[in-house]
């Protein structure tokens, strides 16, 4: 039986499992990677906005990501950096802050497969329809795009958290390294059969929906690409949209590994670990993949560390 002397709005939460030797490295790592989502992706939005020369709808739309990427690490890691000195048992949240950080931590997973979906559209328009891309994607059309692109993810998921917070709650511990709508909804002891339904089928559909559409528009490009004769447009052109894939299956491959997982309990210590690098691995990852590999974002910061050692000099 629980104890019953705690409200129940207070609930224990199990966090990052890591021995006490353990606890300094894996405080060092996990700041350190913190450090670098924050400041790689803040830099790149910045480096973009300040230039502009980079002005245009892929970059502007790329900031997107980057802002997401941020807003998802900021979600989950200092909470995990807070709790890594503390015992498990005494690892206490507020109801409302769990809410508050399940519903931040699908926002961010939902984001990122809506945002690359208009990113996806963007490189459709720019390569198989060149002429008219200056017409179809406008400020204000970039601006939509974001719009729409936050604002679905945003609706879907209140109304995940919605189905969860409504529901009485008979249990107190948080079985995961952070809150998240699953934890959420087995703090009930009523039925969740629509919980589980409507969370399995919007998490399906929105990463269908993101495969469908970056399957159609590459397939397109592909098409496009190897009927021009114009190999530096091809170049380009593949140079782009590989980049953009890579980012895509990196974030697929760690979406579908903690849906699969959640559905075998016995594996439940790796699901959570995948579900912790679901907000690690892709922010890490994205801004340096785009930066490297997108020669006009390379080239800015090339001059950008040029100019620093030539100052220091």
């Amino acid at each position: 039986m629980e104890n019953q002397t705690f409200s129940m709005d207070i609930l224990q939460l199990e966090g990052l499992k890591v021995s006490p030797e353990s606890s300094i490295p894996a405080f060092v790592l996990l700041l350190l990677i913190y450090i670098f989502i924050m400041v790689s992706n803040i830099g790149l939005v910045f480096l973009i906005f300040m230039d502009s020369s980079l002005h245009e709808p892929m970059y502007l739309l790329f900031c997107n990501m980057s802002i997401n990427d941020a807003f998802g690490a900021t979600t989950v890691i200092p909470r995990l950096l807070s709790d890594v000195f503390i015992p498990s048992t005494e690892r206490y949240i507020h109801y409302i802050d769990c809410a508050i950080q399940a519903f931040c931590g699908h926002f961010h997973g939902g984001t990122s497969y809506t945002v690359l979906i208009i990113m996806a559209f963007d490189r459709y328009v720019a390569i198989c329809n060149p002429l008219r891309y200056a017409t179809i994607m406008t400020n204000r059309m970039v601006v939509t795009l974001s719009l729409l692109a936050w604002g679905v993810t945003f609706v879907l998921v209140a109304i995940a958290i919605g189905l969860s917070v409504r529901l009485s709650r008979c249990r107190r511990a948080i079985f995961n390294p952070f809150c998240d709508n699953p934890s959420l909804f087995k703090l009930s002891c009523e039925n969740v059969a629509i919980n589980h339904i409507y969370g399995l089928i919007t998490a399906m559909g929105t990463m269908s929906a993101s495969l469908c559409a970056v399957l159609i528009t590459y397939l397109r490009i592909a098409i496009v690409c190897l009927s021009s004769k114009n190999k530096a447009l091809n170049s380009k052109a593949l140079q782009t949209c590989a980049t953009h894939l890579v980012v895509y299956i990196i974030l697929l491959v760690s979406g579908c590994i903690i849906i699969i997982l959640h559905r075998f309990p016995n594996v439940s210590d790796k699901r959570k670990l995948a579900s912790v690098l679901f907000h690690v691995v892709p922010p890490s990852m994205n801004a340096v993949i785009y930066g490297l590999q997108i020669k006009a974002v390379r080239q800015k910061i090339m001059i950008i560390f040029q100019k620093n050692k030539t100052e220091l000099k």
